[in-house]
C-alpha cells in the first residue's frame, strides 16, 4: 500500500511540475494577468478540473513560481556572504554568481522582472515577502562583519536592502542583455552587453563599500529643518 502511494504522490508532483514549467513557458511573451487557465492545462495535455487537483487558481500556481525562482536564491545569497568582508574577491564573486543564475535561468528572472510590479496582487506579495528575506539575510550578516561595530539595526537593514536592490538590478540588465543576445535584431546591440554590466555592478558595489566604510550614523533626535 505505501509503494502505490508513494507511486501516486511522485505521479502529483510530476504533474504539478508540469504546470509550473508549461506556465513558465507560456509567461515568456505575456503577463500572469493575462494566462488563461485552459493555455496552461492544454500546454500539459490535461483537463481543466486537473489543474485545481493542484492550484486554487493561477494567482496561487504565479506564488509557486516565485517560491520556485527566489527560493533557490537563499542559497546564492549564503555562498555570497560566506566570504566575510568586503574585498574585491567577494565583489566579483557576488557579481560572477548573479551572471550565473540570470544565464541558467533566464524564463525565471524574466518572469519576476515582470510579475514584480504587475497586476496579480498575491505574486506582488510574495515577491516583495522573498526581497524582505533576503533583506533580513542580508542583515543579519552585515551585523556580524567587525566593519559594522556601532551600527544601528536601522542603518543596518538600511544597508542590506541597497545591496538586494543592486541584486535585482543587476540581474535585470543581465537579463536584458541576454535577450538582447538572443533577438539578433541590428538594433540590440545599444544594450549594454554582459561585460560591460559586470564592470557596472563591480564598481557600484565598491561605491557602496567605501561609503560603509566611511557611513556616520545620523543622530536618532535629529530632525530635519
Amino acid at each position: 500500500m505505501s509503494h502505490t502511494i508513494g507511486i501516486r504522490q511522485a505521479q502529483k508532483l510530476k504533474t504539478r511540475q508540469a504546470f509550473l514549467d508549461a506556465a513558465l513557458r507560456l509567461l515568456e511573451k505575456q503577463s500572469l494577468s493575462s494566462l488563461g487557465l485552459r493555455e496552461v492545462t492544454r500546454a500539459v495535455g490535461v483537463a481543466p478540473t486537473a489543474f485545481y487537483r493542484h492550484f486554487a487558481d493561477l494567482a496561487e500556481l504565479g506564488v509557486a513560481l516565485v517560491e520556485e525562482t527566489l527560493g533557490s536564491l537563499h542559497g546564492l545569497i549564503a555562498e555570497i556572504l560566506a566570504d566575510t568582508g568586503d574585498s574585491e574577491v567577494r565583489i566579483d564573486r557576488t557579481v560572477d554568481l548573479i551572471a550565473r543564475h540570470v544565464r541558467e535561468q533566464p524564463a525565471h528572472f524574466r518572469f519576476i522582472a515582470r510579475e514584480r510590479h504587475g497586476g496579480v496582487g498575491p505574486v506582488r506579495a510574495a515577491i516583495a515577502s522573498q526581497l524582505h528575506g533576503f533583506t533580513e539575510e542580508v542583515t543579519a550578516a552585515l551585523a556580524r562583519e567587525p566593519v559594522s561595530e556601532g551600527w544601528s539595526e536601522e542603518d543596518l537593514r538600511m544597508l542590506a536592502g541597497v545591496y538586494v536592490e543592486h541584486m535585482v538590478m543587476t540581474a535585470s540588465a543581465f537579463l536584458s542583455a541576454h535577450e538582447a543576445g538572443e533577438s539578433g535584431e541590428p538594433g540590440s546591440r545599444a544594450e549594454p552587453d554582459e561585460e560591460q554590466i559586470a564592470r557596472t555592478a563591480r564598481d557600484r558595489l565598491r561605491l557602496v563599500s567605501l561609503g560603509r566604510r566611511h557611513w556616520v550614523a545620523r543622530d536618532p533626535g535629529h530632525r530635519p529643518s
